[in-house]
């Protein structure tokens, strides 16, 4: 009876022992979610603070000047190799006056992805002034004549008061006297090359206004480029010397230049006309010799 009692009592002890441990092991589950909050809050700041670094580290993209009218129209996006000199050339345009409706500082610095305007701003079209030709002086001669010709005076007093004609009526005069040694090809010569000897006289083709007067263009040499109207641009490209300045105006005939052979093979005045920067034929506009 004795170990019976033994027995049981040990019995007893294992079954409390047990009890204990299973309670224990109980408590311990179910502190456990409470043990790993902190651990997934560490993790969740890692990871927030690594995705700020990388969003420091992507670079910020410099959009070009304008480039929120790329694609409208009157605008122009610059491509590789561009100049604005060739812009304003192919665009009818004095470079000046992109640079000023482009906010360009400097025209020989554009980069690629630039848009500049190209067409003038609403109501700031650019109007050509030719300098006025000279009257002549009355004298009691002249004043006789008149008196003896009253319907001579009233026709000239009507070719005063006659409306100016539209922009695209202009009547030209061929820039130089020579024969023309190459005619207007689209691709291969946008203009007719006039031959010469060095120091001939280039005229300009009509009244306009000096718009360019340099070397800048490669493949023109010393080039001279008038604007007639808002219509019309005529260049006058590998001459020996130049004679006007930019923004000075000229009257037709005037002598703008001297024929030479800069950046060409031989000497001779290479000269285009351009229809709102689209070169033409000039053997179409000019007179017939």
């Amino acid at each position: 009876m004795t170990g019976l009692n033994r027995r049981w009592g040990l019995g007893c002890s294992a079954a409390l022992l047990a009890l204990l441990l299973v309670g224990c092991s109980t408590r311990s589950l179910n502190r456990a979610p409470v043990e790993d909050r902190p651990l997934r809050s560490a993790v969740t700041e890692t990871k927030t603070a690594a995705d700020v670094k990388i969003a420091a580290d992507i670079p910020v993209v410099k959009q070009p000047p304008g480039f929120e009218n790329a694609g409208l129209p009157g605008y122009y996006t610059v491509k590789p190799g561009d100049t604005l000199l060739r812009i304003a050339l192919e665009n009818g345009q004095s470079m000046k006056d992109i640079a000023r409706w482009s906010h360009v500082d400097n025209p020989n610095r554009i980069e690629v992805g630039q848009v500049l305007r190209v067409v003038p701003p609403l109501g700031n079209e650019v109007l050509v002034k030719p300098v006025a030709k000279p009257q002549v002086e009355a004298t009691p001669a002249t004043a006789a004549a008149s008196a003896q010709a009253p319907a001579s005076a009233a026709s000239a007093a009507a070719v005063v008061s006659k409306p100016a004609a539209a922009e695209g009526d202009i009547n030209w005069i061929w820039p130089a006297s020579g024969a023309v040694i190459a005619g207007f090809d689209e691709v291969k010569n946008k203009g007719v090359d006039i031959g010469g000897k060095a120091g001939d006289h280039v005229l300009a083709a009509a009244d306009g206004r000096v718009v360019y007067v340099g070397a800048g263009l490669r493949g023109y040499g010393n080039l001279i480029i008038l604007k007639h109207n808002n219509v019309y641009l005529t260049a006058y490209a590998h001459n020996q010397t130049l004679l006007v300045k930019e923004d000075q105006s000229v009257l037709q005939g005037q002598k703008i230049a001297e024929m030479g052979n800069s950046d060409a093979d031989r000497v001779k005045l290479h000269f285009e006309v351009r229809r709102q920067g689209k070169p033409v034929d000039p053997a179409k506009y000019l007179p017939v010799r």
